[in-house]
């Protein structure tokens, strides 16, 4: 099985760098306001290639969620799950939740990013608000 491994473009180096320094930031067009993810030499919007490294909120709302029972990867035993949130600026990026696992009633919920330390690696991850 392989590991997983990042592939870095010139564009992912400052969010990566963002998210070693726990505080995940994206690119926001100067045109129109987007956060662009991933990463991107062009707003996918508005066509401006203007940006500037913005930092996120670190909350957004749980969409969907699925427990892998089968090992994929060698540093990922099963099972884990893998949920996809879209954060409060509008981008939805997959992940791992942390703390209780998903259930049925998840979807919906409001997540905070958190960040882990996954072979070597800080990695965004989420869990639920506290006032949930």
């Amino acid at each position: 099985m392989a590991k997983a491994t990042r592939v870095l473009s010139m564009y992912d180096v400052p969010m990566w760098e963002s998210i070693e320094r726990g505080a995940w930031a994206l690119q926001r067009c100067s045109g129109c306001g987007v956060f662009r993810y991933p990463p991107s030499p062009i707003c996918p919007d508005c066509h401006s290639m203007e940006s500037e490294w913005t930092p996120l909120a670190g909350t957004g709302t749980l969409l969907s969620w699925t427990v892998f029972h089968r090992q994929y990867f060698d540093d990922y035993k099963p099972p884990y799950n893998a949920v996809t949130v879209r954060l409060t600026e509008g981008p939805i990026i997959v992940t791992n939740l942390v703390g209780a696992e998903p259930d049925k009633d998840c979807i919906g919920r409001s997540v905070v990013i958190v960040y882990e330390t996954h072979e070597g690696q800080q990695l965004p991850r989420v869990k639920y608000t506290k006032s949930e």
